[in-house]
């Protein structure tokens, strides 16, 4: 991957090595981070992460368990008539485009997949509803294979730290990317979202409780 070069306060070399303080001292406050979403499989982290958009995690797992104990499988979720997912899952708000996505996306497990959860990029985001921030957490967090989600915290924490000047989701993710070791891009990706709930909180961030105060350019300003 090429270094980046949208750096405001860094070198590439320097913005390596502010990550690796940062995310020293985030593990610090945070020495098991793990993903939010309750799930037992890759199916489950797959529908629940599909679930989560637009809708905190807390909300989606107040849902996923009828939801899963009605159809725990691929093969049976995609043969549910979708206005009955769509009331199970009606408070996670947009269910009626979540309750088709999903069903599309069963249906595409099961004729593509035999209802298993491939273990690809490409084909996971070729299932409809699952994007780059989708295939990243079951890949990260079902298979271990390294991936850093981009949500809305991790969005704008990596801006107020001056690691990107982007919106974009999937310039940001190569962004953070170039200057996180590989192995701890999951990883990586968890503790700025827990930091985001936990201090960093957009409407009213607790600056002066914040354990990377010394590595935030924005805060410093």
């Amino acid at each position: 991957m090429n270094p980046p070069t949208h750096f405001k306060t860094d070198s590439p070399r320097k913005a390596r090595a502010r990550m690796k303080r940062i995310l020293i001292a985030l593990r610090t406050r945070f020495p098991a981070p793990e993903c939010a979403l309750l799930h037992e499989n890759p199916f489950q982290l797959l529908i629940a992460t599909i679930l989560s958009a637009q809708c905190t995690d807390e909300r989606v797992n107040m849902v996923t368990p009828q939801l899963f104990a009605k159809y725990p499988t691929a093969e049976l979720m995609a043969a549910a008539p979708v206005e009955i997912i769509a009331d199970i899952i009606r408070s996670t708000g947009f269910f009626q485009n979540k309750s088709k996505n999903i069903k599309a996306c069963c249906i595409s497990l099961v004729e593509h997949h035999g209802g298993s959860v491939p273990r690809t990029m490409e084909e996971l985001t070729a299932l409809p509803g699952v994007g780059r921030k989708t295939a990243n957490v079951v890949l990260g967090n079902a298979f271990g294979v390294p991936g850093f989600p981009v949500d809305t915290h991790v969005r704008r924490i990596a801006n107020l730290l001056e690691f990107t000047d982007s919106e974009n989701p999937e310039i940001i993710e190569k962004h953070l990317c170039a200057i996180t070791p590989e192995a701890e891009w999951t990883e990586a990706s968890h503790l700025f979202i827990l930091h985001g709930r936990a201090t960093c909180i957009a409407r009213r961030p607790r600056c002066t409780e914040c354990i990377i105060l010394r590595d935030c350019p924005s805060a410093q300003r």
